[in-house]
């Protein structure tokens, strides 16, 4: 009977460890400010190689972020994860409509009480093809918005129109002209201590 006992007191044991656990996680929060998004063309980096060519524009769409405070409180003052998920409206070359774009970036190592920036790329071949020429051309964006979130808190950001506009049923979305995160661009280096880190994918 002792045996029983001693057996059922373990097993609640575990059970509160395991609901404190999910309580601590549930009851996080967090305060952060969000920017309106921006976005400008901007041409390919000299990286000082000898080579004959003529730098292209690239499309930078660009967020501002602070995170203000989060609860519980790390004890180091850094967040370890901002997950920002894109969604950009651009005008279908086909001329009908316009085609959802979408990215979802998981940014580390965010200090609290800085502000930081998080950015996504259109590549020159995707404005060429989106746009007909190689130069940027901002026309060629309808709307840039998306989701913050951290601590388990969400917040949303748009250039225009009401929040949530990426989920009206009028958009196609595609893959066919991908939207980079900076990494994956030859910007990868430029303005570091400026902008949020991101994870890499392993």
């Amino acid at each position: 009977m002792r045996s029983f006992t001693k057996f059922q007191s373990t097993i609640s044991s575990l059970v509160l460890g395991v609901f404190l656990a999910g309580t601590t996680s549930l009851f996080a929060d967090a305060k952060f400010d969000v920017g309106k998004p921006d976005f400008d063309d901007i041409l390919s980096p000299d990286i000082g190689a000898k080579k004959s060519w003529k730098p292209k524009n690239w499309l930078e769409m660009e967020v501002k972020v602070k995170v203000a405070a989060v609860s519980p409180k790390p004890k180091d003052d850094f967040v370890d994860e901002v997950r920002i998920r894109w969604y950009v409206a651009v005008k279908n070359p086909a001329g009908k409509g316009y085609w959802l774009l979408e990215k979802e970036v998981t940014h580390v190592n965010v200090p609290i009480g800085e502000e930081v920036y998080a950015s996504v790329y259109l590549s020159p071949n995707s404005v060429k093809r989106l746009s007909g020429g190689e130069r940027a051309s901002k026309s060629i964006l309808e709307m840039v918005g998306g989701e913050i979130t951290v601590a388990g808190k969400t917040e949303y950001f748009t250039s225009k129109g009401k929040a949530g506009w990426w989920t009206s049923g009028s958009l196609s979305r595609t893959d066919k002209v991908p939207l980079l995160n900076k990494d994956e661009t030859p910007f990868k280096a430029a303005w570091y201590d400026r902008d949020a880190e991101i994870k890499e994918k392993r």
